[in-house]
């Protein structure tokens, strides 16, 4: 938590998901089926895995995004576990006829996740609350690449008025995407990077990428840890904590969350590491982003580190 003891209040913008996650010993060849070891139902999607991280982690969060109609199961079942997981859920915009995102997901032996997703389009055509609403207060907004559509004006203003904008990519960016201009940290993964800068290399996609936006850029790479450009442009390197993994899903959404809520309490470098421990704890457990620790555990994994 701060220093002030006081919990920074964070706005994360994304579309929720209901998961069904199978684990299996190895993912079913084409035209095969494999028996699931265990079947769980959990809430998810990138932004609220992050949202949950950091109501664990010691943050007063915000959720604000599309949900589908209020009368079907698959909303009503995320919004009872953000409600359980202390999440203020006001700002979100239930959309009549219009059906929650639904994926299922694979996960084998060695931890890794196979999955596939609905998401109706209509989706996108949401209209948010308005920006004085939503930013009240607000110390940091954490943000999903996919949502720009509908939140490109309410980023601009939060940096308009000097909130940071973290934006979580969960897929390659467009030169031309207005997230890359609007946000003020941008975290991709590997793969992203490379093929949103058309660049077979981390720090050289990074590199090309700082041509483009202002913003701090980073490149997550599982465990070889998370490359970065610091403010003269030099690339860095904030190593991943060895683990052994069970479970993949969510750690990126972790690491993404506990990255902004870190940040707004002060201190990018400080920032990067806190994400990195969350993240490996993740992994050692089941549950994608309601495997997230607390914050007591990442604080004593640290000290166990240094």
């Amino acid at each position: 938590m701060a220093a002030s003891g006081i919990a920074p209040r964070i706005l994360c913008i994304g579309i929720p998901v209901r998961d069904l996650t199978f684990r299996v010993e190895a993912v079913p060849e084409h035209g095969s089926k494999a028996n699931a070891t265990h079947l769980a139902e959990i809430c998810g999607g990138n932004a609220l895995n992050a949202a949950i991280a950091m109501a664990r982690l010691g943050g007063s969060v915000a959720f604000a995004g599309p949900m589908g109609d209020a009368r079907e199961t698959s909303s009503s079942f995320i919004l009872e576990r953000m409600t359980a997981e202390g999440i203020d859920s006001r700002h979100i915009v239930r959309m009549p006829g219009v059906a929650t995102p639904v994926s299922a997901i694979i996960i084998d032996a060695t931890g890794e996740r196979t999955l596939t997703i609905y998401r109706d389009p209509a989706l996108w055509t949401v209209k948010l609350s308005d920006a004085d609403e939503l930013l009240a207060g607000c110390q940091a907004v954490l943000v999903e690449s996919r949502c720009g559509a509908f939140c490109i004006d309410l980023c601009t203003e939060a940096r308009r008025r000097g909130i940071p904008v973290i934006v979580g990519v969960d897929r390659a960016m467009a030169p031309a995407d207005g997230l890359l201009t609007a946000a003020s940290h941008l975290l991709f993964s590997s793969e992203q990077v490379q093929e949103t800068a058309g660049v077979a290399d981390d720090g050289e996609a990074l590199k090309r990428l700082a041509g483009l936006t202002s913003a701090f850029l980073a490149a997550t790479r599982g465990p070889f840890g998370t490359i970065w450009l610091n403010e003269a442009g030099t690339l860095e390197e904030t190593p991943a904590f060895p683990v052994e993994a069970v479970d993949t899903l969510g750690a990126g959404d972790v690491f993404h969350g506990a990255f902004t809520l870190r940040l707004a309490e002060g201190g990018v470098r400080e920032a990067l590491r806190f994400a990195a421990a969350a993240a490996a704890l993740k992994c050692t457990r089941h549950g994608g982003g309601l495997a997230a620790p607390q914050r007591i555990e990442v604080e004593e994994f640290l000290r166990s580190e240094r």
